[in-house]
This record gives C-alpha cells, structure tokens and sequence, in this order.
C-alpha cells in the first residue's frame, strides 16, 4: 500500500483547505483510513477515519462539525475538508491505512501504512 498526502498550506483563522490522500497498491474495500496530526513538541493525534467500503466516519471531537472526511472509490482518493479552521489545527497532517478491524480506529499504532504527511498551518 502507498499513500501520498498533499494539499495543506498556509491559511487565515477562519479559513478552508482541502486534504487528499491518493492510495495504491490494492483495492481497499477491507481497508479503513485515517487522517492524524502532529503538532511540535506533542504526540500524533487522532483526527478523522473512513471505513472505505460503506463510507462510515468517526471524528475527534475537536473537529466535529468543522473536518469532514469522504473517499472517492474511483480514484481511490480520500479526503479531508477542513472548515472554520482554528490555529490550533496548524500541524502535519498524516493519511493512514489498515485493514477494517478495530473502529472507531483511532490509534496510530493500528495503522501499519502512512503517507508522508503535509503541513497545515493556521495563522491568527
């Protein structure tokens, strides 16, 4: 499986920005997906997954109602929306995979493929 994140960027408070995650090397219809952060000095943080085959997600609380995460089964491409962005969501922002067992899957250590990350980074 490889993963290749991209899209982040340098974004006023308020703002928008869109993540993708382009995935190959399988189909991954018994796969789930994740989106995490890292922010210096701290540990990588849960923020959003998909389970790819019936689109169910599961955020962290601090972005609920503002992130949304979606996959497009044609291009195998997830994404994540990033709305209302706060400061506090600047970070490098990692896409994850693995296969669908454990959900809410929130723990990193579940995911044996990562991308490369992309920064985010929000100003005030």
């Amino acid at each position: 499986v490889q993963l290749q994140a991209s899209g982040g960027g340098l974004v006023q408070a308020g703002g928008s920005l869109r993540l993708s995650c382009a995935a190959s090397g399988r189909t991954f219809d018994a796969y789930d997906m994740g989106w995490f952060r890292q922010a210096p000095g701290k540990e990588r943080e849960f923020v959003a997954a998909i389970r790819w085959s019936v689109a169910s997600t599961y955020y962290v609380g601090s972005v609920q109602g503002r992130f949304t995460v979606s996959r497009d089964t044609t291009t195998n491409t997830m994404y994540l929306q990033m709305d209302s962005l706060k400061p506090e969501d600047t970070a490098i922002y990692y896409c994850a995979a693995k296969l669908n067992q454990l959900w809410p899957p929130r723990r990193p250590d579940s995911y044996p493929y990562w991308g490369q990350g992309t920064q985010v980074t929000v100003s005030s």
